[in-house]
């Protein structure tokens, strides 16, 4: 019996769709809490995110993140959709939607998708306590950190599947 050939990474053996080639350019994240949102960008070639500030949520945190849109000329943005560790939606999920549709018609024609972001903060918070960050001085950057995991999260769903992550957010008036 001859051996079995491993697999090539192009070849199919069901007519299952073809990947689609990495799509280069800087994606932003956006973790959207209650008092602050924090955002992370990547290289144009997904490699790695990085924190880029932390904005105040409120009136004007619209205004701000579409001029990092433009200044990081994203050709996409991530939101973090909360959700409970069951998968299910709550109203702060609700709260996010809202926003993110809010977003993608502010930012039009540049892409906005929602990317599930469980356990994101926990992860960046543990992350800081490590480094010796306290939690308190430490709030801006850990929203700032939790941007950087949605996106790196939503970097590899897209490197893996060879889609854009998420869902596609429509854009409300």
């Amino acid at each position: 019996m001859e051996p079995q050939l491993p697999h090539s990474p192009g070849a199919h053996s069901s007519g299952a769709e073809e990947p689609k080639p990495w799509r280069r350019g800087r994606r932003i994240a956006v973790d959207v809490g209650d008092a602050r949102i924090g955002v992370a960008s990547c290289d144009p070639d997904g490699l790695i995110a990085t924190p880029v500030e932390t904005v105040p949520a409120g009136g004007r945190s619209q205004a701000r993140l579409k001029a990092i849109v433009e200044e990081y000329e994203a050709i996409e943005v991530v939101v973090g959709l909360p959700r409970s560790l069951s998968g299910k939606e709550g109203p702060a999920a609700e709260k996010v939607r809202g926003y993110a549709g809010r977003l993608a018609a502010l930012l039009a024609p540049v892409p906005v998708r929602l990317v599930d972001e469980r356990m994101t903060t926990v992860t960046a918070a543990q992350g800081m306590r490590a480094s010796g960050v306290k939690a308190k001085k430490g709030r801006a950057a850990i929203d700032q950190a939790a941007a950087v995991v949605i996106l790196q999260s939503a970097l590899e769903a897209e490197r893996v599947s060879g889609r854009a992550p998420g869902e596609s957010v429509a854009a409300v008036g």
